[in-house]
């Protein structure tokens, strides 16, 4: 794949998946702006030295990247990252949107400020940098725009107590993704999500591990931004090298909202009787 002449921002690629991302774009050619505010794992405080050293170990391979170390839970810091890419590159062709954390707490310990970080974090700004971007994105032959979101709000099984915050932020980077694979369509901007496993420091990990390698999730990633991806509003499940990919389709027959092509019952009581069939996935 060759992205020569392409410009990417790719968020949270200070350390772990992100750098992984914004290497491997920045080997085949592209401009890379690394963004990180070098937040701890509860995505709190800031430290400006991540993203410019970052930038600097690639810019030290002869690669072309920037640093940007600023605040993405606002939309003024939002519209920033995006002016950088245009003032450093000329031009925007894809976005990552890596940056995040991971942080338990149980429910009956629930705060504000807890649920406020995943939310800025996960909903609010990717809102403003797509806000930012679209303009551009939309001058580009091949826009791609790629979210996060993760099998621990995605599926029940993999679900853990004091994820509530999380699971809810990452879940709702899927409803950005349909509505925004919609929107984006008809000017030729595809957006699609990851949802990645891998040992990084968000699992306490800080030696290089054995399996679940960020690297081995960047081609997927590389992929989803390439233009050799002509889909868009899907989930790349990417764990230990291997990538299976899918979305919420509805099921065969249904007009939808009139007939959902499912089980009939006019009481609680039928829908009792018949929740074997209902429940059937």
């Amino acid at each position: 794949m060759n992205f020569t002449g392409r410009t990417a921002i790719v968020t949270g690629a200070g350390r772990g998946l992100g750098f992984s991302y914004a290497q491997s774009l920045a080997a085949l050619g592209a401009n890379v702006v690394i963004s990180d505010i070098g937040a701890d794992k509860l995505g709190a405080g800031g430290d400006g030295s991540i993203a410019m050293d970052a930038a600097q170990t690639l810019k030290d391979k002869g690669l072309r990247v920037v640093g940007h170390h600023g605040d993405l839970s606002t939309e003024q810091g939002c519209q920033q990252l995006v002016d950088k890419a245009i003032e450093a590159f000329g031009q925007l062709d894809i976005l990552i949107h890596n940056a995040g954390w991971v942080g338990y707490q149980p429910i009956e310990e629930a705060d504000a400020t807890f649920i406020g970080r995943a939310v800025d974090i996960n909903i609010y700004t990717p809102v403003w940098l797509c806000k930012f971007a679209w303009k551009y994105l939309k001058h580009s032959t091949a826009a791609r725009v790629v979210l996060t979101s993760s099998d621990r709000a995605m599926y029940q099984h993999y679900a853990q107590p004091g994820l509530v915050a999380y699971a809810a932020a990452k879940m709702a980077q899927l409803g950005i993704m349909n509505a925004l694979s919609m929107e984006g369509a008809p000017v030729g901007i595809l957006v699609n999500a990851v949802s990645p496993v891998a040992k990084t420091r968000m699992w306490g990990v800080t030696e290089e591990p054995e399996n679940l390698k960020p690297e081995w999730v960047a081609p997927g990633v590389v992929f989803l931004a390439s233009q050799q991806c002509n889909d868009t509003g899907y989930v790349l499940r990417a764990s230990n090298g291997q990538f299976t990919a899918t979305r919420f389709v509805e099921n065969p027959g249904v007009d939808y909202p009139v007939d959902l092509a499912r089980v009939k019952a006019a009481s609680a009581e039928q829908v009792a009787q018949r929740w074997n069939e209902i429940k059937e996935c």
